[in-house]
């Protein structure tokens, strides 16, 4: 894929793998929030679909803006809807992200989840 100009106003993108079963992470609830300071403001609620990934951008054109935001991925829900046995509680519940936007560009947020680890990158 090509860079977002300017113009576009850049936009956020995420996928979850699951590095347990070498599969996309199907079905895994994640909430995008912006900060601001000591302010988190909720904007929106998505899920992946069967290939892992969202339908659509999570900020795209007019709603992207530049600066800190964070991505909360429901791990234990996924995990628990697999019949993974966890532990109580369980290791990685909920995994944030928090992460900068500085300017108007494609950012790729990805997440490889297991029950017992998590890793992620800027992804393009």
């Amino acid at each position: 894929m090509a860079e977002t100009s300017k113009a576009d106003g850049g936009r956020l993108t995420t996928h979850v793998l699951d590095t347990a079963t070498g599969k996309p992470a199907a079905g895994l609830s994640i909430s995008l929030f912006r900060l601001d300071g000591d302010t988190r403001t909720h904007v929106k609620t998505v899920s992946t679909n069967a290939d892992g990934r969202c339908d659509a951008p999570l900020l795209a054109g007019p709603e992207f803006r530049a600066g800190e935001y964070e991505l909360v991925f429901a791990a234990g829900d996924y995990l628990r809807r697999l019949g993974v046995s966890l532990p109580k509680p369980a290791f990685l519940d909920t995994v944030p992200i928090r992460f900068g936007m500085a300017e108007a560009a494609h950012y790729h947020v990805p997440l490889l989840v297991s029950p017992y680890g998590y890793s992620t990158y800027r992804g393009s």
